[in-house]
């Protein structure tokens, strides 16, 4: 090898960095003549990656039609009474107030429903506070439906100024 070849070599190996294909910290000789470059290969530390994003990770189907657990129906009723009652019971109706109790409530109400760990179920929370008054009121609410693994849980509280309705829809999902 001419010595022009030697530098043009030595260059090019500088310019990439290494060369090596080897595991981490392992050294290769290029050639057997005493004027051969070596270089050294490194492999990332573990822990060097944890600021780079990962990719998201798919998930195959499973193929699972039917809930493997029931929505727990009784369970979630206690839940409900429970929470409308710790919350309520003293409290005056006032609009600002009863607007942030319902954002309140239902987000406990619904983490004490993902407590239960119910598997494939996405669960909703519809809370509603009034005030008690000479006046009815009628509530409804639809969505698509499977009467066949698809269930709710309501409660209804009342003080001497106030009602509240709770209800939590268990909708299976496939």
């Amino acid at each position: 090898m001419s010595d022009l070849a030697k530098e043009k070599a030595a260059r090019l190996q500088k310019k990439r960095g290494s060369v090596s294909s080897l595991s981490s910290h392992e050294v290769r000789a290029i050639g057997k003549t005493k004027d051969s470059i070596s270089t050294v290969s490194y492999i990332d530390e573990p822990g060097h990656h944890d600021d780079l994003p990962r990719p998201a990770v798919q998930m195959d189907n499973t193929y699972q039609l039917t809930p493997s657990r029931r929505f727990p129906v009784l369970t979630v009723n206690d839940i409900l009474k429970d929470v409308l009652t710790s919350y309520l019971q003293e409290e005056k109706y006032e609009p600002e107030l009863c607007r942030q109790m319902t954002k309140t409530i239902s987000e406990v109400v619904k983490a004490r429903v993902k407590d239960l760990m119910i598997p494939r179920y996405k669960i909703i929370v519809i809370i509603n506070i009034g005030q008690i008054r000479d006046q009815n009121i009628r509530m409804g609410s639809r969505c698509l439906w499977d009467a066949a693994h698809d269930t709710f849980s309501s409660h209804s509280f009342k003080n001497s100024s106030l009602f509240a309705s709770a209800n939590v829809f268990g909708v299976y999902f496939e």
